[in-house]
């Protein structure tokens, strides 16, 4: 082989790479480009993968805990995509379907995200009080501190105060009672059973952001349930939460 065809023999097979580089380079732009199209899918399902939004593009990450600083943008985002508002708490006392409001997204998001996630369902209804509230979304189980620490233990929800508290409404609980920005605590919630009369201390200080549509009964039974000291029922009270259409 003489000397100008080697050199021609190399100078080709460089300009071959180069096009398979190139080739590879724009497949995978392509590939990138339609996964960051798609929207924000169902991909949190048994706590392995999720979707989240960062700078308006969609990124299929692993499933990263709700914080302080993403809890806005991660619910509204979630929210765009997940339309539900009615859920279905099955106990052994009866069915109880709630209906939650569109005018509190954050809120509804947040609940919706968590019945998906199966929370709910490591939970009971752990503190009634007969002709004022029932309380649910905590347990003595190990497994529920071990979802709340892999959701996002540390995060609150921004309030969304829109309506006083009526019989059958569902509020957000809070850690503590004294808290000027009356952010929510995620994991809680109560439907209220009292007269107005009750609601003084309520109306304006927690979110309600639901309705009971069906089970009122159950609630007024479970909320008559022998209990201790500390207003928890004597014997647990399940939950199976299941999102309807």
């Amino acid at each position: 082989m003489s000397y100008l065809v080697k050199i021609l023999f190399v100078c080709g097979s460089i300009v071959m790479l180069f096009i398979q580089c190139e080739d590879t380079k724009n497949k995978e732009n392509v590939s990138f480009k339609k996964q960051t199209n798609q929207q924000i899918g169902d991909a949190e399902s048994n706590s392995k993968t999720s979707i989240i939004p960062i700078d308006s593009v969609t990124i299929p990450k692993k499933l990263i805990k709700i914080t302080p600083d993403n809890v806005v943008s991660f619910l509204t985002a979630y929210g765009e995509i997940h339309k539900q508002t009615k859920v279905a708490f099955t106990t052994p006392f009866g069915t109880i379907v709630i209906k939650l409001f569109k005018d509190t997204p954050l809120h509804r998001a947040n609940f919706i995200y968590l019945v998906k996630q199966g929370y709910f369902n490591t939970t009971y209804f752990h503190r009634v009080v007969s002709n004022f509230i029932i309380q649910a979304g905590s347990s003595d189980n190990a497994s529920t501190q071990k979802h709340r620490y892999t959701l996002g233990h540390t995060y609150r929800i921004p309030n969304e105060i829109k309506h006083n508290h009526f019989f059958g409404s569902i509020s957000g609980a809070k850690y503590y009672r004294h808290n000027d920005d009356h952010k929510t605590e995620p994991f809680e919630f109560f439907i209220f059973l009292g007269p107005k009369s009750s609601t003084t201390h309520l109306d304006g200080n927690y979110t309600v952001f639901g309705k009971v549509i069906e089970g009122m009964d159950v609630a007024t039974k479970i909320s008559k349930l022998p209990k201790d000291a500390k207003e928890w029922p004597l014997k647990n009270v399940t939950i199976k939460a299941t999102l309807l259409p």
